[in-house]
């Protein structure tokens, strides 16, 4: 089947072994001091190994590639737990984590499409960016407005941030993205709150700095969860 799937250049690894540690599903394993995907059945394509990466080894590739086995990841983590002399408790946890995966995926209600969604850690250039409606979410507007899945996540890409706790201005690395991608629109959600209009100044100079036109509303959330305007 063709699916997106990470590629690793060998030639820009450092052999640093930061790309499989953060790989959850064990997809990524170190070979003679390079990073290698050894299990493509393992890698579920959403790509927690990029921001972890700090040569920049890393991207997204769309080509022929088996499907994710989420039972055979979960199982291989139970194996790992056993090998590793794992706490009986934790092994009981895995093992029932494993026999209820189909039915735990069936029950989710999840309307999330990609990973990561933090801005700090998205990649700039990314296949789910292509031809996307663009969420970008102040974080604690998922809490405090409760259908924010089914009303704002459903059928976006979503990147979420907070510029008063990170710190930074998110418009260089927006504008990156906005610019490099085939963006269709951009809905904000921020809070009423005066420090999330860092947030909203920061996709305005984001399309400005760009210089496409993309249609863009913002979506303003009281914090007792009511949509304002």
């Amino acid at each position: 089947m063709i699916r997106t799937i990470i590629r690793i250049d060998e030639d820009k690894c450092i052999g640093c072994g930061a790309c499989a540690d953060a790989c959850h599903e064990g997809a990524i394993e170190m070979v003679d001091g390079k990073a290698k995907l050894t299990r493509e059945d393992y890698c579920d394509g959403l790509g927690d190994c990029l921001p972890a990466c700090p040569a920049d080894a890393i991207s997204f590739e769309e080509r022929e590639a088996p499907a994710y086995d989420e039972s055979a990841v979960l199982a291989a983590k139970v194996k790992k737990s056993l090998a590793q002399g794992c706490p009986g408790a934790q092994t009981k946890e895995l093992q029932r984590e494993s026999s209820a995966a189909p039915q735990a995926s069936a029950s989710i209600d999840s309307q999330l499409r990609q990973w990561p969604v933090q801005i700090k850690l998205a990649p700039t250039k990314a296949p789910y960016f292509s031809g996307a409606d663009l969420l970008i979410a102040a974080d604690c507007t998922a809490y405090a407005y409760g259908n924010f899945h089914n009303d704002f996540i459903r059928n976006r890409i979503v990147l979420i941030g907070c510029p008063k706790l990170d710190g930074i201005d998110y418009s260089e690395k927006l504008a990156e993205i906005i610019g490099g991608n085939d963006i269709e629109s951009i809905t904000v959600t921020r809070m009423e709150v005066p420090c999330c209009g860092g947030l909203e100044y920061a996709v305005k100079q984001a399309l400005q700095t760009s210089g496409k036109s993309i249609p863009c509303q913002v979506v303003t959330i009281s914090t007792d969860g009511r949509i304002l305007d």
